[in-house]
């Protein structure tokens, strides 16, 4: 771990972006999220939405065969897995579908994963929490199937019986509010080969997302946690901001074309009005947004996962380098074809060394007052931002090898008329990190 070792164990990264009418993520009432700080209302777009495209970005990279990670395994994080498995057994091995689904179910879920309600179609052949596990984790828990078909097979019928018995004991007579035991899992475990065979398969093994996000399952207590490298903060506006209710009427094309061919005014009057109308929520303004990669727990993850010394270090130093394309590049999808979204830039990034995270939210505290002295709010966000940095810099002896990058021409003048010292300027997303 030569190169890894000789750098700081943290990497901050700030970004600056500027959105106009947008929607990237919603509450449950289907309205723009926002908070209160500095004694004002900011909109704001959670870390949770943020990181998911970032992961997902670096994922379709990998598996496209572009950037740092493309010879690299990563992640799926769904409920799915009896399903996705039992489409192995059926495309790979011959398994026709209702077995199939049966025994990925019995299997999986005698190994200690929750299902849903099973009288209940949509849910019931899947998983209570979302498991983020490896992409083939459904490729190899079907090949052990497969190969110890004659055993599992009997094992599932035992198995499935016994939760038959079970559902129809229901509850004990001695307390209402008892529940009956656990179907299953008591009379007929999953023998322990097997089992073992299925917990490696959802290991986080060698998928570096795991490695980078990290995961969380509660229900399988000998699984492996990973405590994530990537740590995200909320992204919000720099000044007040207020959303905006914007109505909308969609057309009805078969009105339309009825009415363009009426024959008189009162068929016309008949196809009158639109189709569809309603309201869609946008927000507007200047972004703060921040992340932080921890070298030392990436690496530590890596070499969790089972990769020796030297591969660890090669793939902490790949994946560095997709984390940071995908926190500059990636953005959520959500109205992405109403509003055009994904297709922003930020006004700045920077990026630096450190011996521990730095956020510099306190920094926008104060809400910028765009009709004020400082002007419009992605100029003034960008000074404020970057005096900011200068002053903790000044103070504390670890910060190293800060580097600014700007898509906006505007604040290309402004890191030029303000000359930070010890701040070097790149143009490519590859020359914010070393």
């Amino acid at each position: 771990m030569t190169e890894a070792a000789s750098r700081s164990q943290f990497l901050s990264l700030h970004l600056l972006e500027t959105l106009v009418a947008v929607l990237p993520v919603r509450d449950e009432n289907g309205s723009p999220k926002s908070l209160v700080y500095g004694g004002v209302e900011r909109h704001m777009i959670t870390s949770q939405a943020r990181r998911r495209a970032e992961r997902v970005h670096a994922r379709d990279r990998a598996n496209a065969g572009v950037g740092a990670l493309k010879d690299s395994s990563t992640g799926i994080r769904t409920r799915e897995w009896a399903l996705i498995t039992a489409k192995s057994l059926e495309s790979e091995h011959g398994w026709e579908t209702g077995e199939a689904v049966a025994t990925a179910r019995a299997v999986i879920e005698a190994t200690g994963l929750k299902f849903g309600d099973p009288a209940k179609k949509t849910v019931a052949n899947l998983t209570k929490v979302l498991l983020f596990a490896p992409a083939d984790t459904g490729t190899r828990i079907a090949a052990h199937i497969a190969e110890h078909a004659d055993e599992l097979l009997r094992w599932r019928d035992e198995y499935l019986g016994a939760q038959a018995k079970a559902a129809k004991k229901g509850k004990r007579k001695a307390g209402a509010d008892e529940e009956a035991e656990e179907p299953g899992t008591a009379s007929t475990p999953l023998p322990k080969p097997h089992r073992d065979a299925v917990l490696l398969a959802i290991a986080p093994r060698d998928a570096v997302d795991i490695a980078l996000y990290g995961r969380f399952l509660a229900e399988i207590a000998d699984s492996p946690n990973v405590d994530g490298a990537v740590q995200s903060s909320h992204a919000f506006t720099v000044h007040e901001a207020e959303q905006v209710d914007d109505f909308y009427a969609a057309a009805d094309d078969a009105k339309l074309i009825r009415k363009r061919n009426a024959l008189d005014f009162l068929d016309s009057a008949d196809d009158a009005g639109a189709g569809m109308t309603g309201y869609q929520s946008l927000i507007s303004g200047t972004f703060y947004r921040h992340a932080v990669l921890d070298r030392v727990q990436l690496y530590n993850n890596l070499r969790a996962a089972g990769m020796d010394g030297d591969r660890a270090a090669d793939t902490a130093v790949a994946a560095e380098k997709e984390f940071v394309n995908a926190f500059v590049e990636a953005f959520p999808e959500a109205k992405k074809n109403s509003t055009a979204s994904t297709g922003s830039l930020p006004a700045l990034v920077l990026a630096f060394e450190g011996a521990r995270p730095y956020n510099y939210a306190a920094a926008f505290q104060l809400p910028v007052d765009e009709a004020g002295a400082e002007g419009p709010a992605g100029p003034a966000a960008v000074r404020r931002l970057l005096d900011h940095h200068a002053f903790v810099s000044a103070r504390r002896d670890d910060l190293t090898a800060t580097r600014v990058l700007t898509y906006d021409p505007r604040i290309d003048a402004v890191l030029k008329e303000r000359e930070y010292a010890d701040v070097t300027a790149v143009v490519r997303i590859e020359g914010l990190t070393p």
